[in-house]
Parts: structure tokens; C-alpha cells; sequence
């Protein structure tokens, strides 16, 4: 009997780290999905007003950095459903910097596209992983 109870025990506490852990995880991936998300907003108004617009004192291509705004508040709160969907609107500048950054070749704007691409692709993951982590079937 002692023998059971202990597993029962030793269960019970591997769910409870296993459900701590999850929320370490869900911490810190919101957080790293935030700060990707605000640093590509940034980064997409920068360079397009003033670090290598297409055209000299700005171009009206920074209105690309508007529909990032949509997820931007959800996103914040750790609203599950939006971590769900903002991925797929990344994609779109994961694929503007990689063309971009394969057609300015040896220019700013081609280290800028890089810079894009990575911030993409990290909040890609990070809203991903989050999405996963959340999951009302891993919550206790």
C-alpha cells in the first residue's frame, strides 16, 4: 500500500512541475513574441522613413508596419486565439525581407531585410510554441 502511495505522490508532483514548467515556458515565450513583435514594428517604420526608405525623406511603404498593430494588443495580453493567428500574418514579412534582402544585394536595406527575417521568424516560433503551451488540454 506504502508502495502505491507513493507513485500516487510521485505522479501528482510530476504533473505539478510538468504544469509549472509549462508556465515558465508560456512566460517566457510571451514575453520573447512581445519583443519580436514591438522590435519588428520598429524596425519596419525605421527603415522605411529613415534608414533606407525607397525614396529620399521617406516612402509610403512604412504603412506596411500598420496591420502588425492588429495582433499587437492581444498579443500583449497572452490572448491564446490571437497567438494562434498571428503567425500566419508574419509570414508576409518573412517573405518581404527574404526578397527584399536577395534583391538590395550588398545595401542597407538588404542587412535591414535580414533583420526582418529574424525577427520573423522568432515570433513565428515563439507565438507557436506559446499557442502549444497554452493549450487548454496541457493546463491542469
Amino acid at each position: 500500500m506504502s508502495d502505491r502511495a507513493e507513485e500516487s505522490r510521485s505522479e501528482i508532483g510530476d504533473e505539478a512541475n510538468a504544469a509549472e514548467t509549462d508556465l515558465v515556458k508560456t512566460f517566457l515565450l510571451q514575453h520573447i513574441a512581445s519583443a519580436s513583435l514591438i522590435a519588428l514594428i520598429f524596425l519596419c517604420v525605421a527603415w522605411e522613413l529613415w534608414l533606407a526608405p525607397l525614396r529620399p525623406g521617406g516612402s509610403t511603404l512604412v504603412f506596411k508596419a500598420l496591420p502588425l498593430l492588429l495582433p499587437l494588443m492581444g498579443i500583449l495580453k497572452g490572448r491564446r486565439y490571437t497567438y494562434q493567428w498571428a503567425p500566419m500574418l508574419v509570414l508576409a514579412y518573412f517573405t518581404e525581407g527574404v526578397v527584399r534582402a536577395w534583391s538590395d544585394l550588398g545595401s542597407v536595406s538588404a542587412w535591414l531585410a535580414g533583420g526582418e527575417v529574424v525577427l520573423s521568424v522568432v515570433f513565428f516560433f515563439a507565438a507557436i510554441y506559446y499557442a502549444k503551451f497554452s493549450a487548454p488540454s496541457r493546463q491542469a
